[in-house]
């Protein structure tokens, strides 16, 4: 057998593998932020859509913090016959001094959750490698989630939950992987997302195979992928408009993910950003231990790649979103519906559309 008929019928087989199991689809409520919606809003959009799930990040309602409201978005789900997951802040508190708040933060974040019947507390790191707290090794930063995770360990686990750790743009997937086994699998999973891995100079692809074992939700976001003179370019995309062969990498997480729920997770509008992975100034304060493998892997996507070429309104500019917010909203929702429509018909993904 040669090289070409081996890896064609590895792949076939993880298609057929992948064919059997049903996801239930969901949305990231991130995705339509521009709307400006209530949480019952999100909700009727996702009964409308006939989803399955809704994953409520990053909630604008009014209410949010409220425990009244908690039990009526446990109602209006469990009424809508939707399931919710949901979760709250980052992880890291800015220094040593509000270490104490950001407990007290974390906490309420798992009693929203609990409230509204999620399953999982979704938190992270910290919004990107960049807005670490203090200044200090990563590995330092790690030490301090260990201690937080270990604190809230006995709070999340009698609530019959788990945290999930998104994959953000801080981490590698092995680290994330190192601190959800050190801090305990029983307590802390993986919020798997395959948009934030292009911004650590990682497949996406590798991240579900590193972390697919511990997920507790799957979040489906596209990138385009490609080569620049100072490195390579990434910049999120509609579900099936970019570089990634989601059909693929879903097929693979079939294999080795339990049985979680998968949200369309579409953030767009945003420009391209520039990763310089030819840099050693990039490898060696934030990726000392980085793997040849992985980069090679990624370097390899990138070649494949091409910068996005479809007509798209961006938020490019400190302002232009309020400038062009009315466009700014009738795209993103655009944008999500062709999202879904390729979850469904290229993935075959979801449930409750089929009837």
């Amino acid at each position: 057998m040669t090289r070409r008929d081996f890896l064609g019928s590895t792949l076939a087989a993880a298609s057929a593998s992948g064919a059997t199991r049903r996801w239930k689809l969901g949305l990231n409520t991130y995705c339509l932020r521009f709307q400006r919606w209530n949480d019952r809003q999100l909700i009727d959009y996702c009964v409308k859509d006939k989803l399955d799930a809704i994953f409520l990040q990053d909630s604008l309602d009014p209410d949010v913090m409220e425990p009244k409201h908690w039990a009526d978005v446990r109602a209006w789900v469990k009424d809508a016959g939707l399931h919710l997951e949901t979760g709250g802040s980052a992880l890291l508190p800015r220094n040593e001094a509000a270490y104490p708040a950001k407990i007290a933060e974390l906490r309420k974040n798992i009693e929203r959750a609990h409230g509204m019947g999620s399953p999982i507390v979704r938190t992270l790191l910290a919004g990107d490698r960049y807005h670490m707290p203090d200044q200090g090794p990563v590995e330092r930063h790690v030490e301090t989630a260990m201690r937080i995770l270990r604190e809230l360990r006995s709070q999340v686990m009698d609530a019959g939950m788990k945290i999930g750790i998104e994959n953000h743009k801080d981490l590698q997937a092995w680290q994330t992987r190192e601190l959800i086994v050190a801090a305990g699998k029983e307590s802390v999973g993986s919020y798997l997302d395959t948009g934030n891995p292009v911004f650590v100079a990682e497949h996406p692809l590798t991240t579900v195979e590193e972390l697919g074992p511990y997920a507790v939700c799957f979040h489906l976001r596209d990138s385009v992928v490609y080569e620049v003179p100072d490195g390579i370019a990434v910049k999120w995309v509609p579900l099936g408009e970019g570089t990634v062969d989601f059909k693929a990498l879903v097929a693979r997480a079939a294999e080795i993910l339990p049985e979680v729920y998968i949200y369309c997770k579409p953030i767009t509008a945003r420009p391209p950003v520039t990763i310089p992975v030819y840099s050693d100034e990039f490898w060696t304060k934030w990726f000392p231990r980085g793997r040849s493998r992985d980069l090679s892997r990624f370097i390899a996507l990138a070649r494949h790649g091409k910068p996005y070429d479809k007509a798209e309104v961006a938020e490019d500019e400190p302002g232009s979103s309020a400038k062009f917010m009315d466009a700014l909203k009738v795209q993103q929702l655009e944008h999500m519906e062709r999202s879904l429509a390729y979850c469904r018909k290229e993935l075959d993904l979801g449930v409750r559309w089929r009837a």
